[in-house]
Formats: C-alpha cells, structure tokens, sequence
C-alpha cells in the first residue's frame, strides 16, 4: 500500500553533516505527514522531526525534537514524493537509526501515530 526508503546515512565526525531521504511511493500522499524517529542501541525509538505532507498547497508546519532543535531541519519536495532530514553540528549522541514514517492526519510526535515505517538507515558519528 504505502512504501518508504530512506538513504543518506553513514559515518561522519562529530560537527559534520548529513542529509537523510526517503522516497514514498504506492498512494497518493495529498494528507499525509512525514516523520522522522531513531532508535540507538537499547534504547526506545524517539520522535526526532515531522512535517505535514501536502502537495495541494505551498506552506507548511513542522515539529523538531527539543534535543535536535537548531540543528536538524526537516523539509519536503513534493515533486518527488520525498522529504529530507538535513543534520548540521552532529553529536556522538546523535548515532542511530533513523527511520521515515508516514500517516495520513495531522503532524504528531508519538510513534505510535504512524502507521508506515521505512527500513531505517544507520546514521554514526564519530568523535
């Protein structure tokens, strides 16, 4: 019904950047909302960003985890059915994997609110 893919992970130094894609295909993403979650080692999968996905209209709305705020900005081409994850002044503690999410409502932080998932792409940072 629903397929997401995300690209863009891999290794980078403590300060440096990394831009995360994922790709949705399968329906028509006119109402959804995309997110972004990662999930470290022994850890809880954790909201990181989200976006309302709307290719009706020009504007719109996101939500940033106060832990990445300022530095991680999410947006959207929807000419390509994609939405990005641009990290800036990476930490250590920012190693995870990142997954792509999507549901059709309103932009929400709980994991539990989406209904599609990626396949998550690892992201590590080295100090």
């Amino acid at each position: 019904q629903v397929q997401l893919v995300e690209s863009g992970g891999g290794l980078v130094q403590a300060g440096g950047s990394l831009r995360l894609s994922c790709a949705a295909s399968g329906r028509s993403f006119s109402s959804a909302a995309m997110g972004w979650f990662r999930q470290a080692p022994g850890k809880a999968r954790e909201f990181v960003a989200a976006i309302r996905w709307s290719g009706g209209v020009t504007s719109y709305a996101d939500s940033y985890a106060r832990s990445v705020k300022g530095r991680f900005t999410i947006s959207r081409d929807n000419a390509e059915n994609t939405v990005y994850l641009q990290m800036n002044s990476l930490k250590s503690e920012d190693t995870a994997v990142y997954y792509c999410a999507a549901r059709f409502g309103l932009v929400a932080t709980n994991p539990s609110s989406y209904n599609y998932w990626g396949q998550g792409t690892q992201v590590t940072v080295s100090s």
